[in-house]
């Protein structure tokens, strides 16, 4: 009895994340971290928040990412040799790169680039002209340049990495144990959270209570894994994740500029996306 209310409970999951995963593909949200590195490269005054972190940053991916390969690779790599069998070495290897990547967000995001953050995520609005947006979060000077116009911060959203974030992902990571389609499922998990955190300085902005952010996340909840699963991806790249975090964050601004504009589709993204999605299917 016991054994068939377990497998009930797996197909129901199989199934949610099946209709999840297709609901992320139709909305072509998962383009807005592409969108971003591509509007990221070609503005150049988005880039002073980065280049001016980016040797202690770079400093602390590398030695991050060497430390987790020298001390805790082979012996993952052992463990997985007995579940994974031939793709023991490649899951591993993907295994330390998300526990690189975890605990390199964890360090920056809290000591090194959390305002660098904000302001590309600000500079980005202002560059869309979405002003009276941003005025709610910090002050607006007068200019041209969007990222000489950041004035004083009048709120400060993001949040230090949570407990409640480690100990989720401590509990994701025995899936990358199944071959293959554990580690899938793992980064799916992993993208469902990142999603709605990539907007979190878009709801406060927006004044948005708890319940509001919940509601508008659960109506385009694919469209939020799609975004979120890219922007995982992107982050596991070892000592580039620095980049990708910012390119990320001007992806989920050019997002927070769609809605605002009203330039978005029932899925939540805005109708090129949507039919360039579409092409790709």
């Amino acid at each position: 009895m016991a054994t068939e209310r377990v497998k009930d409970v797996a197909i129901e999951e199989a199934d949610r994340l099946k209709h999840l995963t297709s609901d992320a593909a139709r909305s072509g949200a998962y383009l807005y971290p592409i969108r971003g590195i591509a509007y990221f490269l070609s503005h150049r005054s988005l880039w002073k928040p980065l280049t001016s972190k980016l040797a202690p940053t770079m400093t602390l991916g590398v030695g991050i990412t060497t430390f987790m390969f020298v001390f805790t690779y082979l012996p993952q790599m052992a463990v997985m040799a007995f579940t994974n069998g031939p793709l023991a070495a490649i899951s591993a290897a993907l295994l330390v790169l998300s526990e690189s990547s975890t605990l390199f967000t964890l360090l920056s995001k809290t000591f090194l680039v959390d305002d660098a953050l904000i302001d590309t995520f600000d500079g980005v609005l202002l560059s869309k002209n979405t002003t009276d947006l941003v005025s709610e979060g910090r002050q607006i000077k007068s200019g041209s340049d969007p990222m000489a116009k950041l004035g004083k911060l009048v709120k400060k959203p993001f949040m230090k990495f949570t407990p409640t974030a480690v100990i989720r992902y401590l509990m994701y990571l025995p899936l990358n144990f199944i071959p293959v389609v554990g580690t899938i499922i793992f980064v799916i998990l992993q993208g469902k959270r990142a999603g709605p955190t990539a907007h979190t300085r878009y709801f406060q902005l927006k004044r948005w209570s708890k319940d509001q952010q919940d509601k508008h996340v659960e109506q385009y909840r694919g469209a939020y894994t799609g975004f979120g699963v890219a922007a995982v991806l992107l982050e596991l790249v070892p000592i580039a994740s620095i980049f990708f975090a910012f390119t990320n964050t001007v992806g989920a601004a050019l997002w927070a500029a769609d809605i605002e504009q009203q330039h978005i589709t029932k899925e939540g993204t805005a109708p090129k996306l949507r039919e360039q999605a579409r092409k790709a299917e």
